[in-house]
C-alpha cells in the first residue's frame, strides 16, 4: 500500500511545472458506504493554499475548503454521496486558471459487514505485546534505511529488532494458550533519535514504524488474527506526539500544538476533569501541559486537528480491521474532543470496542468517563470501557499483605462496582507494559501468582495478560521501562531459553506456563464466565469465596492466601449453592463429591464447576 501512495504522489509531481506542489494527501484514502458521507482531506505543498481546488467524480463533491494561516495547508471537506461507486479520481490544483498540480485520489469498497464487526467482551482474554520485545520474525527490517535509530538489543532502551512478522509467527503460540485477541503497543511510526522503541512518540499517523514492518504487513497481521478466531487492539495517542514528527517542520496552525514554543510540563492533576471547584488555570495546567520534552502536546481543541485524529482512528479500523482501540492518557486531551470521537467511532461502528487508560486508584475518578455514567457536570462520553487500576492495586496490596484479611481489598474494590454504568466492561489487569512485573511485585512468589491469574480469569471484566506473565518475567530492581519490556525468550535466533518450545525453562516457569494455558482454555469455552452474574462474600480468615452464575451454570472460586491448608463449612454460601450436590475442580481435575466442608490448599486457588 505504500509502494501505491508513493507511486501516486510521483504523477502528480510529474504535471506540475511550478514551485507549488502537493508533499502529502491524508487521510491516504478513504471508503465509499461509510456511514458519516463526509471525509476531511489535509494537503500539504509548498503554498498549496494558493490554489482553486476542484474535481469531478459522480457521488463526490467538494462541500467546503479551509485554508489556515500556513499557506503549505488546506483541508478539502469531501461529501460521498451512498450511491459513489469505488475507483479513482483526479483533484486539480489550479492558479490563475491553469492546473498546476494534480493529485489522483481513491476511494475503497468496504469490507462486506465491516460496520458491524463485534468488539472486545467478557469472552476474551488480552495478551499485551511490546512488539519490538517480542519476536524478531524478520530480521531484514531491524535495519531500516529511514529510521534515524540503529537497533541494538544490549541497550535496554535501544531497538531490540521484534516486529509484527514475529507477532504473526506466534499466533499459534498465543491460541494454544488460551488468548483470545492481542492488544500491541504502539505500531506506529517513532522515528526518534533514541528511545523510539516503546511507540508512544508518534512521528507520522499514517505508517507503520519501519523496523516493525509495513501498513500491508500490519493488516495482513489483523487478517491472520481474525482467521484465527481472534482479535486485534491498536494502541492510539491523540494527547501528543513526537517532537521529531514532521509536523513539527512546518506547523499546521499556531495553535496545533499547546504551550509552544515555550512548553510546560502537566500538572498530571487529573482530578480537576471532575472536580466542581476547579479553576480554569488548573484545568488548562493539567491538559496542555507536556509529558516531557520530546512529546508535543497536541490540540484538541482545533477543530482540524481532532477532525484528523478521529479520522485516522477509523482508516487504520477499516484498512486494518481492528476490533477495539486502547486509548492512550484518556484524560489528558481535550475532553470534548474525545467525546466526539467516541461518538463518531460508535456511529461507524456500534458494536467497537473502546478502553482508555485513566491512571487513577480512585473508581469515582475512572467511572466518569463511561459509557452510560450520569456526571454532575452534563459530560457525557460514549467510552465503552476503562482500565480497572483500583482493582489491581487492590489485588496486588492484598496477596502482599501478611495479614488474614488483606483479600478484603480486592472485596472493597469490586463493592465500589455501583460507581460503573458497566463495570463488566472493563478491562483487568496484573500488570502492563508501565508497571513492575506482577511476579516482581508479589515478591517472585509463584504460587501467589498463580492465585492473580485465577482471579484475573474469574472475576468480572476483560482480562489482558502481559506477554511474558504466563513464564514467570520479572524486572528486578527499582522500575526500570527497559527491564520490563525486556526480550520475549525465544523470540531471537540463538535464545538459550525458548519458552515457545520450552527449552531452557525453569520448572517453575513451565508449571506456571502450563497453569495458565489450562486456565484460559477452559475460560475460552465457560460462557458462565463470559456473561454471568457474579456474586462475592466478604473474606473471613484469608478466604475469600465468589461466584460466577447464570441460567446455563455455576462456578464457584476459592482464594486461600494462607500457608497452611484451610477447610471451610460451606453453609454460609448456600444461597447459591443450595441445590448444588457436587462439583469439578477444573485445575486439578478432581471431581468433589462432597461440597459441605471443602478443603482448600495452602497458596491457591480453587475454581469449581458445580452440578
Amino acid at each position: 500500500m505504500r509502494k501505491l501512495y508513493l507511486f501516486t504522489i510521483s504523477i502528480a509531481f510529474s504535471i506540475s511545472t511550478f514551485a507549488l506542489n502537493v508533499d502529502r494527501v491524508e487521510p491516504l484514502f478513504w471508503w465509499v458506504g461509510m456511514k458519516n458521507p463526509t471525509v476531511q482531506l489535509m494537503v500539504h505543498g509548498h503554498e498549496i493554499a494558493a490554489t482553486e481546488i476542484s474535481l469531478n467524480y459522480p457521488g463526490v463533491r467538494i462541500n467546503s475548503i479551509s485554508r489556515l494561516e500556513n499557506p503549505n495547508y488546506v483541508f478539502i471537506d469531501l461529501n460521498i454521496s451512498s450511491e459513489t461507486k469505488a475507483g479513482t479520481f483526479p483533484i486539480q490544483f489550479r492558479k490563475n486558471k491553469k492546473e498546476v498540480v494534480s493529485y489522483t485520489y481513491e476511494l475503497k469498497n468496504r469490507e462486506p459487514h465491516s460496520a458491524d464487526r463485534k468488539g472486545f467482551d467478557q469472552s476474551d482474554v488480552i495478551y499485551l505485546v511490546t512488539p519490538d520485545r517480542f519476536v524478531n520474525g524478520n530480521p531484514e527490517n531491524d535495519v531500516a534505511v529511514t529510521e534515524k535509530e540503529l537497533p541494538n538489543r544490549t541497550d535496554k532502551n535501544g531497538i531490540h529488532g521484534g516486529d509484527i512478522q514475529g507477532i504473526k509467527n506466534s499466533l499459534d503460540y498465543l491460541s494454544g494458550m488460551g488468548f483470545t485477541s492481542v492488544w500491541l503497543n504502539p505500531v506506529l511510526e517513532n522515528n526518534m533519535t533514541q528511545v523510539s522503541y516503546h511507540g508512544y512518540s508518534t512521528t507520522d499517523f499514517y505508517k507503520v514504524d519501519a523496523h516493525l514492518g509495513t501498513n500491508e504487513g500490519y493488516r495482513e497481521l489483523g487478517q491472520a488474527i481474525h482467521q484465527k478466531g481472534m482479535k486485534l487492539m491498536m494502541d492510539m495517542i491523540f494527547n501528543h506526539i513526537g517532537s521529531e514528527h514532521w509536523w513539527m517542520n512546518d506547523m499546521p496552525s499556531a495553535d496545533w500544538l499547546n504551550n509552544y514554543p515555550d512548553l510546560k510540563i502537566t500538572t498530571h492533576r487529573r482530578t480537576i476533569n471532575q472536580d466542581p471547584h476547579a479553576s480554569e488555570a488548573d484545568k488548562r495546567a493539567m491538559a496542555d501541559g507536556w509529558f516531557v520534552p520530546t512529546m508535543p502536546d497536541l490540540n484538541q481543541r482545533n477543530p482540524f486537528l481532532m477532525n484528523y485524529l478521529i479520522q485516522n482512528s477509523i482508516w487504520w479500523t477499516e484498512f486494518v480491521g481492528l476490533d477495539g482501540i486502547r486509548m492512550d492518557t484518556y484524560p489528558y486531551p481535550d475532553k470534548f474532543g474525545m467525546a466526539e470521537w467516541t461518538r463518531r467511532m460508535l456511529e461507524e461502528y456500534p458494536g467497537f470496542y473502546m478502553v482508555g487508560e485513566e491512571w487513577t486508584m480512585n473508581a469515582a475518578i475512572i467511572s466518569y468517563w463511561q459509557k452510560g455514567k450520569v456526571n454532575q457536570d452534563g459530560f457525557v462520553s460514549d467510552l465503552p470501557g476503562l482500565m480497572d487500576f483500583p482493582l489491581n492495586d487492590a489485588l496486588i496490596r492484598g496477596l502482599k499483605d501478611p495479614d488474614q484479611g488483606g483479600l478484603f481489598q480486592v472485596y472493597e474494590a469490586l463493592a465500589n462496582d455501583f460507581q460503573f454504568p458497566h463495570p463488566e466492561k472493563l478491562v483487568v489487569f496484573p500488570d502492563n507494559h508501565d508497571m513492575a512485573r506482577i511476579y516482581t511485585q508479589l515478591g517472585e512468589n509463584m504460587d501467589l501468582l498463580k492465585i492473580a491469574i485465577a482471579f484475573y480469569a474469574t472475576t468480572r471484566g476483560i482480562p489482558q495478560i502481559f506477554y511474558g506473565t504466563e513464564i514467570l518475567m520479572s524486572s528486578p530492581g527499582p522500575k526500570d521501562d527497559g527491564i520490563i519490556r525486556s526480550d520475549f525468550p525465544g523470540g531471537w535466533a540463538g535464545d538459550q531459553v525458548n519458552a515457545f518450545t520450552g527449552a531452557g525453562l525453569t520448572d517453575k516457569q513451565k508449571q506456571t506456563q502450563e497453569y495458565v494455558r489450562k486456565v484460559l482454555n477452559w475460560r475460552k469455552t465457560n460462557t458462565v464466565i463470559h456473561s454471568g452474574e457474579l456474586i462475592h462474600f466478604a473474606p473471613v480468615d484469608g478466604i475469600y469465596v465468589y461466584f460466577r452464575y447464570n441460567q446455563s451454570g455455576k462456578v464457584m472460586v476459592v482464594l486461600n492466601k494462607n500457608t497452611q491448608e484451610k477447610t471451610i463449612d460451606t453453609d454460609r454460601f448456600s444461597e447459591v449453592m443450595a441445590n448444588c450436590t457436587s462439583g469439578k475442580e477444573i485445575i486439578s481435575g478432581t471431581t468433589i463429591a462432597d461440597l459441605k466442608n471443602l478443603k482448600v490448599p495452602a497458596m491457591s486457588a480453587m475454581i469449581i464447576e458445580l452440578k
